[in-house]
């Protein structure tokens, strides 16, 4: 008597299966450079040149003495776009006959092409803040430190941190109206785990906290002390410890306060070229390429409304 079964029918049965999907690896939100003052008036050359004027100076008067004449001090702000970027790949002939995925594939090239330069953009854009500093200094503007390492335990986020990156932009006449603050998701970690922040019940910003988490997606769910708190894992981590005014961080990240008042954003940027995608038959190797370029730049244009906090990604646990 005979019939079917998996022990003695295996060549019927499909050990392996395979998806007709293909797998996205998870992406992060890009929104960072929404805070971009874009130039507009540059259309050609390399280096763009911007001249700056300060205040006139006031002086004591005698009666019957000359009066003393002072001209206002000036600088000129230079732009220079050179950040020449390309994104390229290709796929043979061959793979495409024998490739059950090979439609699928080839749609993913055009926006994988679009999504590696806007994180490309994010990252540089967001370096651009540390960049402008001088390490290990307070880089002070009038007596205010304007990149300090954190003050909570382990040289983490602490909350008096916000109330000094509002006293720095004060001190620099920074109007204190639209603040943001861009922090590493290990700052958002600290600030959900400090105790004095779930006991506090007087205070309105923060009221909610225990109840439903501090963070959805991409921006924190409460304003603190005026700051707009959005989290990045795009912002720059320092290549060795960092001490700042005998503080040292030792895996330090740099979390970015500025206005985003759009008379005083701190930096400028220019898109030369927007992402350009072109496609080209190699008949010698037989395959089609792809080539994507984008030509842009970044540069601090306001240091004084540029704070960062260095604070240790270490001591999530």
């Amino acid at each position: 008597m005979a019939g079917f079964s998996t022990a003695t029918t295996e060549n019927l049965t499909r050990t392996s299966v395979w998806s007709k999907q293909l797998k996205d690896t998870l992406l992060d939100e890009l929104y960072a450079t929404r805070w971009v003052d874009w130039i507009t008036d540059f259309p050609d050359g390399t280096t763009l040149n911007l001249p700056s004027i300060g205040l006139l100076e006031v002086r004591d008067y005698a009666e019957g003495q000359p009066i003393q004449y002072t001209a206002m001090d000036t600088g000129n702000w230079q732009f220079t776009v050179n950040k020449y970027k390309s994104v390229a790949t290709f796929i043979y002939d061959k793979f495409k006959h024998d490739s059950y995925y090979t439609n699928e594939l080839i749609s993913r090239f055009v926006p994988n092409m679009h999504r590696a330069f806007a994180k490309a953009m994010e990252v540089d854009f967001l370096a651009t803040f540390p960049d402008s500093q001088t390490l290990t200094s307070l880089n002070a503007i009038n007596g205010a430190a304007h990149r300090f390492v954190g003050s909570g335990t382990n040289e983490t986020i602490g909350v008096k941190d916000f109330e000094r990156a509002r006293y720095a932009l004060s001190m620099a006449n920074v109007p204190l109206v639209n603040l943001v603050a861009i922090v590493h998701p290990s700052v958002e970690y600290a600030l959900a785990s400090l105790t004095n922040i779930v006991n506090v019940s007087n205070n309105p910003m923060w009221q909610g906290i225990v109840r439903d988490g501090m963070s959805t997606g991409t921006r924190f769910k409460f304003n603190i002390f005026g700051w707009d708190v959005y989290i990045s894992q795009n912002l720059k981590t320092n290549a060795a410890s960092e001490t700042i005014d005998s503080i040292t961080a030792a895996a330090g990240v740099n979390n970015v306060f500025f206005s985003a008042a759009a008379d005083v954003l701190p930096v400028k940027g220019l898109i030369r070229q927007s992402p350009r995608i072109e496609f080209e038959r190699n008949k010698d190797l037989q395959r089609d390429e792809y080539v994507a370029t984008c030509y842009y730049d970044f540069k601090e244009f306001r240091e004084e409304n540029i704070v960062v906090i260095v604070t240790d990604t270490d001591q999530v646990s």
